[in-house]
């Protein structure tokens, strides 16, 4: 695929919504992700299609179900870099951060995804941004010579209980870590097979909680403790 390909791909708001709302990790539907972006099933059903034989989406048919999901880590980098270059141009072009919320409904979900969210299947905003923060200071990651797990890290996580993904060989193999951007930090958050492992064992240990169908995670009291004890954190109270 041609560059003006790809982008003609992302350039219509139906499918650039759609792919915005992967970026939770999750598998949508093509119902769900219709109502989302306010467009008929048909429609939905069209625009899912293109981005399927783009490569940017995975098919999994499940009886008379059609999910679909992002088609992988580079995919998710693709969609989040994009979103931290768009909201950064709107914020330069008006002096601020971006457009302002249309209503409170996305002001609420703004600030929450702020605080803390998923960005595919590592953690992210405030919360992402104190991990990273917190793992570098301690010694557990370093970026001495580009970002990457140490010696103490690995013990940390074995400690813990906490396994990496294996890892794939190959062209295109995810790292162990990776720096990704926050697009409400602007600031870096960890990815790669680390990031991964720590968003899951946060979500499976009920660290954090995801708040409605959306990216935003809301930090348990046992997350709280646990992100306290373990690495030190001590995070910003919810306001309500």
């Amino acid at each position: 695929m041609s560059l003006a390909q790809l982008a003609a791909l992302l350039a219509d708001p139906t499918r650039a919504a759609f792919c915005g709302a992967l970026l939770d990790g999750r598998a949508w539907t093509a119902g769900e992700l219709a109502r989302h972006a306010g467009v008929a099933p048909s429609t939905a059903s069209e625009h899912l299609s293109r981005l399927i034989a783009g490569g940017l989406l995975a098919e999994e048919r499940q009886g008379r179900h059609r999910y679909v999901r992002l088609a992988g880590p580079a995919v998710a980098t693709l969609i989040e870099d994009l979103t931290v270059f768009a909201e950064t141009a709107a914020g330069d072009a008006t002096g601020g951060s971006g457009p302002a919320p249309g209503t409170l409904r996305e002001a609420t979900r703004r600030s929450a995804e702020a605080r803390a969210r998923t960005c595919y299947d590592h953690l992210a905003g405030r919360l992402g941004v104190a991990v990273a923060d917190a793992m570098l200071d301690r010694g557990l990651v370093s970026d001495d010579a580009g970002l990457a797990l140490t010696g103490d890290g690995l013990g940390w996580l074995a400690e813990q209980a906490i396994d990496l993904p294996p890892r794939a060989g190959g062209r295109g193999a995810r790292p162990v870590v990776r720096t990704c951007l926050d697009w409400t930090e602007r600031r870096t958050h960890l990815g790669g097979a680390l990031g991964a492992a720590l968003c899951r064992t946060a979500l499976e240990r009920a660290w954090v909680q995801r708040i409605g169908s959306g990216r935003a995670l809301r930090v348990t009291p046992d997350g709280d403790r646990a992100l306290r004890e373990l690495l030190g954190l001590r995070l910003e109270p919810e306001a309500g």
